[in-house]
């Protein structure tokens, strides 16, 4: 098991007009150390969006705050054994916000690397077809989502940061620091603190009520680790599932009442499932694997059933849709629901909602 770790947010000048955006990862309370950009990474600069012609104002964030929650190895189906009483959280973001339970992960690839790696980048895998090129699901110290790509590669920290917002990430995998290397300007705050949900919850919590950011994004593994060990779907996921909506609601507590969390939306997904009984989710042609949630909920956000919200996609109903035709509601959307909700364009070089017709208001 790797090391836990938790890095301090980067000086740099104060902005104005900062607006905060949540994603969520939880972490635990944790004293922030010096942060050092590992050496050879990629800088962010190549990555930043053009600057505007003259006399063109910037983009800047708006006054929301974005939360982007991961929920890593989450399977669906534990609400319907559950019900409502064990998992009212989880219930109340489905029925308040508008959120499908039947959208898709990437099409290569049911694994947790390259599925987060679309979430904030808005592409594909596949590098040779315009994709990342994260292909791995491993720690890799050296690594950059740049290098894999091949080429200058932007996310919505990138865009975001451009936008004088200000972001964060909560993680409870080593390998996600993968992101921190790849957008090391554009992250200002880091916790990792591994196979620690809890930690990372607590971590992310005080973050949002003490900084007002206007993106940040939160990882929990708790389920993914469980079903590897037991099985998805077993007895011991399922108590996993309660727990984690435990976490989810102490989390979002006092959103929509205290004035600090006012105008936080939060997006919620998953990288992928996983069969019941089985202990891998590596077959992407199995549904259990490649069928996650998509929920937005919050101030602005209406509620319904996305697809009825958004004629412009597809239910897949028990299908596995490829790149072609009308698609989906997918994972990947996630970075460009993100900077939507956040006043801005879309992350460049993105494939998934990239004309942010995703509707959700």
């Amino acid at each position: 098991m790797a090391t836990p770790r938790t890095t301090r947010p980067r000086l740099r000048p104060a902005r104005l007009g900062v607006v905060a955006v949540l994603v969520v990862a939880l972490l635990s309370p944790v004293r922030p150390v010096a942060r050092v950009a590992p050496v050879g990474a990629v800088s962010a600069a190549p990555d930043r969006l053009a600057d505007p012609p003259p006399g063109s104002p910037a983009e800047r964030v708006n006054g929301r705050q974005v939360l982007a929650v991961s929920l890593d190895g989450f399977n669906v189906q534990a609400l319907a054994r559950l019900g409502r009483a064990r998992t009212p959280v989880l219930h109340r973001l489905l029925r308040q916000g508008a959120a499908t339970r039947n959208a898709r992960t990437q099409v290569e690839l049911t694994v947790t690397l390259p599925n987060h790696t679309s979430m904030v980048t808005g592409r594909r895998i596949d590098a040779d077809a315009g994709g990342h090129g994260v292909d791995w699901n491993g720690h890799r110290p050296d690594a950059t989502v740049q290098r894999a790509a091949g080429r200058p590669t932007a996310s919505v920290f990138s865009v975001v940061h451009d936008a004088t917002g200000r972001t964060a990430l909560f993680a409870t995998e080593e390998k996600l620091t993968l992101l921190e290397r790849s957008w090391t300007h554009d992250i200002d705050r880091v916790v990792v603190r591994q196979d620690d949900d809890r930690a990372v919850v607590r971590a992310a919590r005080r973050d949002l009520l003490r900084r007002d950011r206007s993106f940040t994004f939160v990882h929990l593994g708790l389920l993914d680790e469980t079903g590897h060990e037991h099985g998805w779907l077993s007895r011991p996921y399922l108590r996993a599932v309660t727990r984690m909506d435990r976490l989810l609601g102490s989390l979002l507590r006092g959103a929509g009442s205290d004035r600090r969390l006012a105008d936080l939306v939060v997006v919620l997904t998953a990288d992928h499932g996983g069969a019941a009984g089985e202990h891998h989710h590596d077959d992407p042609l199995r549904r259990a694997n490649h069928r996650v949630p998509f929920v937005l909920w919050g101030r602005g956000v209406r509620r319904g059933d996305l697809y009825r919200m958004n004629p412009a996609y597809a239910d897949p109903g028990r299908g596995r849709p490829g790149f072609g035709g009308t698609q989906p509601v997918r994972n990947g959307d996630l970075a460009n629901v993100a900077t939507d909700l956040l006043g801005l364009g879309p992350v460049p070089g993105s494939r998934w909602n990239k004309h942010q017709r995703l509707r959700w208001r």
